[in-house]
Order: structure tokens, then C-alpha cells, then sequence
């Protein structure tokens, strides 16, 4: 079976290629999918191909729609959801996405330092494991999926 990871949040760092590497680095399957990262595309998706708008609401509104529509799609079809927080905006469409898995039942894992553990004290009550690192969302999908613990040499010493 290959997995779908659907990774969710923030877009100014490189967290996303660090999971993904470390996945192939460990061999493991799975595909992963995200929104589009890409914020200016993000923004203006809706005025690109709707045409503009005056309303910078109404500007926003048709691009949040159009984003919806792959971001509710993905969720869907994952089998896990990873939403990260980063330290340079709140990041309420994370949080948001974060709540919409969480309602569909997905298992939910969110990344984020220590900083935001109030504010998101919520969302990491919903989730199944709340991570700093991606190298610890990484390990994560290794035992998941191979049942493989770092430190243990094999399945039989896990589950002393």
C-alpha cells in the first residue's frame, strides 16, 4: 500500500522537503500532496482565472474558494494529514485544514515549537501526535508503517 501524507501550513521554510527526503531516505511508501505553496498564485488564483475584482474581500473570497477546492479534495483522499505551524504568520487557513481532517476522522499530526503550544492547545487535542521536527514526523510514518522503532533491532523487541 503507498500512503498519501497530505502537508499542510506553512510556506516560508523547506519543512515540506525535509519529510519528503527523509521518507525516500527511509524507503517508505508514500506519495505526498499539499496545497499550493506557491503565495502569490495562491492569492491571485481566483481574479487569474475568474477575473479581477475591486473588493480586495471579494479578491480574497474567489481565491480562497478555488484553494478550497484542492485543499478539501486532498484531505479527503489522504490517509494522514501533517499540518505545520511556523513562527512568521498565524496561519488560520493551517488551522483550518488542521479542524477539517480532524472532522473527517483523519489522523491528524501537527508540527509546531513550543511557543504556540497555548494558542494551539486545541488543535494539538485533536491531534495524534504533535511534533517539533520533520525528522520526527518522519519516524512517525516509519512506524506507522513498518512498525519500525528507532533503537529496536526488530518487531518482537518493540513490543516488550
Amino acid at each position: 500500500m503507498t500512503w498519501t501524507v497530505y502537508l499542510s501550513g506553512e510556506i516560508h521554510t523547506d519543512w515540506r522537503e525535509q519529510i519528503e527526503q527523509g521518507a525516500a531516505n527511509a524507503g517508505l511508501p508514500v506519495a505526498f500532496t499539499a496545497p499550493v505553496t506557491h503565495h502569490a498564485a495562491s492569492d491571485d488564483c481566483g481574479v487569474a482565472i475568474l477575473g479581477a475584482e475591486d473588493d480586495k474581500f471579494w479578491h480574497d473570497h474567489k481565491g480562497a474558494q478555488m484553494n478550497a477546492i484542492r485543499t478539501r479534495t486532498l484531505i479527503e483522499k489522504a490517509d494522514v494529514v501533517v499540518v505545520r505551524f511556523g513562527d512568521k504568520y498565524k496561519q488560520w487557513n493551517a488551522a483550518f485544514d488542521a479542524g477539517y481532517a480532524s472532522a473527517l476522522g483523519k489522523p491528524l499530526v501537527v508540527m509546531h515549537q513550543d511557543e504556540h503550544a497555548h494558542a494551539l492547545k486545541e488543535v494539538d487535542a485533536a491531534a495524534l501526535a504533535v511534533t517539533k521536527t520533520p525528522q520526527q514526523v518522519v519516524a512517525i510514518l516509519d512506524y506507522v508503517i513498518n512498525g519500525h522503532l528507532p533503537g529496536y533491532t526488530d518487531r518482537a523487541q518493540a513490543a516488550q
